[in-house]
């Protein structure tokens, strides 16, 4: 006699692992990646390197970003943005400089190369969300970033908020 399979192979909640969001998000994600990754290749970037190269022009004028706050803002570790940063300024896309008040703290500034690339490949990045995303229409890509922007909001420690990246 055969032994008896429960319903489903897995003790979860869902009836199937297309009705997991996390499920979904993970497959989302890695499709988009991929997209992304393909398209800033010819760039010579990474999506991570773009991220930090770009969140680097972006907030590191007129006042200094320390790398902590490069971190933070691009929601990366400390270690992940560190590797990244050194291979930025091996490219010679960011400098990294010690903080004159904060021995520790390691300020970063895009050179003009890299302000340049973060131009070029942000209309690429950009090009890809707009095709990636165009299947589901102004208003639902408008409630999908509004719900991505609440997914932030509540995973933000208690005490800490979330960067002020420019919202809308």
């Amino acid at each position: 006699m055969k032994p008896s399979r429960p319903a489903k192979p897995l003790p979860t909640r869902h009836p199937g692992p297309n009705d997991s969001p996390g499920f979904l998000l993970w497959r989302v994600s890695n499709a988009w990646q991929r997209e992304q990754r393909a398209a800033l290749q010819p760039l010579g970037l990474t999506h991570t390197q773009f991220v930090m190269l770009a969140v680097s022009t972006w907030f590191g004028d007129p006042q200094p970003l320390t790398q902590a706050a490069l971190a933070q803002l691009a929601g990366s570790d400390p270690m992940t943005t560190s590797q990244v940063v050194r291979t930025l300024v091996a490219q010679g896309w960011v400098t990294r400089e010690s903080h004159p008040e904060d021995t520790r703290a390691k300020l970063i500034r895009a050179t003009p190369h890299g302000r340049a690339l973060a131009a070029r490949a942000v209309q690429v990045v950009e090009a890809v969300d707009q095709r990636f995303f165009e299947i589901l229409g102004a208003d639902d890509r408008a409630a999908l970033v509004k719900s991505f922007q609440g997914l932030l909001d509540r995973g933000e420690p208690a005490g800490e908020s979330r960067p002020d990246l420019g919202r809308a």
